[in-house]
């Protein structure tokens, strides 16, 4: 498979770049510089030296810029002393106004989905992921090409091959164009596996959770102490974007398959969350959910609020849900540990990296898959080695003794499948 075609070259990426956010008029000040702080760190995710931040009042949003012309003749005079080589704006930036900063400015000029769209590109794995970051950054270059390819001309540096950049932007939209298709009809059939995957795994009686929550809150961490398993931890925006799924085994044998999810963020494209629901699918398909939220973040009550958000749309906040405040050992003011406390009185408050409050987690999650399922003491007789074969596909079995009265049977079934087994069941 080809390499997507990206508007922006990747040299580009280790430059210095100079971060625009923007204020509405019905803002929330204070949530305005927070969002540019998130645009910061997704910037130097991507290994730019920022160089400069500045925060705009808008008004009203004008067609040709975003912003008026003297503002933006403003902005690029601070860019350009500040040595910056590229733009970075904390807002959805037309096709023609991506263009026209970029003709005024001589910079290069990116908004935040394609920073969010690159980092994904470079942190997806499977082979599905890989997919729908590469049908998502399609659909945005498409309308983007007249930019992607106006460097042609300085490139070949020939008067008489004036033409050949336009001809080429036509054999690049059909290029584009049969690679969207290509994409779609390959994850058509990712989709279709994966479906009958998630079918077999519901044929289990292991109930299933999902891991959500804001970005960067220690979801994998969390994933990690829980289940000893081998999981990708790294300080730094979307480090998980392929969903993780590992086992947890109880005290009691009881079992809990818990899954880990993308992390969530405000402003998050609306392409991204439709080219990742099969990440976040496994949160809609769970028995419930485990929302972790970084309790040393003066914005807890607002990153909670994105991912209940963020579930909302896909049919997913009304599910049981366990909220867990992480990095107690962070928090820098008791204050604000009681005012979490007031605010999510049946929270878990803990640290993956100290240990604290990890025991109370585990007997909650044993707590809460328990009733999903029923243990049972079985006699079962010869003449139903139908159920004993049931008992094998449907439960998990923990002891299993032949005798000349029946099949003796420890086992332990979803409650949906029970009554067909209740009546040999030993007191």
């Amino acid at each position: 498979m080809h390499a997507p075609i990206t508007p922006v070259d990747t040299d580009v990426q280790l430059e210095s770049a100079f971060l625009v956010g923007i204020q509405l008029r019905d803002q929330d000040p204070s949530e305005s510089q927070n969002l540019l702080s998130e645009l910061k760190e997704l910037a130097e995710s991507l290994e730019m030296k920022v160089c400069g931040l500045e925060l705009v009042h808008l008004r009203e949003p004008h067609a040709q810029l975003l912003l008026g012309t003297g503002k933006a003749d403003e902005i690029i005079r601070k860019a350009k002393n500040l040595h910056a080589k590229i733009l970075v704006f904390d807002h959805e930036l037309s096709p023609a106004q991506q263009r026209n900063w970029e003709k005024r400015s001589g910079l290069v000029v990116i908004d935040r989905e394609e920073v969010i769209l690159d980092i994904f590109a470079r942190r997806a794995r499977t082979r599905e992921a890989r997919l729908q970051i590469g049908l998502a950054q399609m659909e945005y270059s498409l309308p983007r090409l007249t930019r992607a390819w106006s460097h042609l001309s300085r490139q070949r540096g020939a008067a008489n091959m004036r033409g050949e950049g336009e001809s080429q932007l036509e054999v690049d939209r059909r290029l584009i164009r049969k690679r969207i298709d290509k994409f779609r009809t390959e994850l058509l059939h990712v989709r279709a596996v994966r479906a009958t995957q998630r079918k077999q795994r519901l044929r289990l009686p292991t109930p299933t959770a999902a891991i959500v929550g804001y970005t960067n809150a220690g979801k994998s961490s969390l994933l990690r102490a829980l289940t000893q398993a081998d999981v990708l931890v790294e300080n730094k925006l979307f480090a998980t974007l392929d969903p993780t799924t590992r086992r947890i085994t109880f005290p009691d044998h009881s079992t809990l398959l818990v899954t880990d999810t993308v992390g969530f963020i405000r402003k998050l494209p609306h392409r991204l969350v439709e080219a990742f629901k099969a990440t976040l699918e496994e949160a809609v398909m769970s028995t419930f959910l485990i929302h972790v939220i970084d309790a040393s973040s003066s914005e807890a009550l607002q990153h909670h609020e994105t991912t209940i958000s963020v579930l909302r749309d896909l049919g997913a906040d009304q599910k049981n849900i366990l909220t867990v405040f992480n990095k107690m050992d962070l928090v820098p003011d008791a204050s604000q540990i009681a005012h979490l406390r007031n605010h999510f009185p049946h929270a878990l408050f803990l640290s993956v990296h100290t240990g604290q409050g990890m025991d109370e987690l585990t007997h909650r999650l044993s707590e809460m898959a328990r009733p999903e399922t029923i243990r049972l003491s079985l006699l079962l007789p010869h003449s139903r080695y139908d159920l004993v074969s049931q008992l094998h596909k449907l439960g998990r079995v923990y002891s299993e003794n032949f005798t000349e009265h029946g099949i003796e049977a420890e086992a332990r079934l979803p409650i949906r499948y029970a009554a067909a087994f209740q009546q040999f069941a030993v007191v």
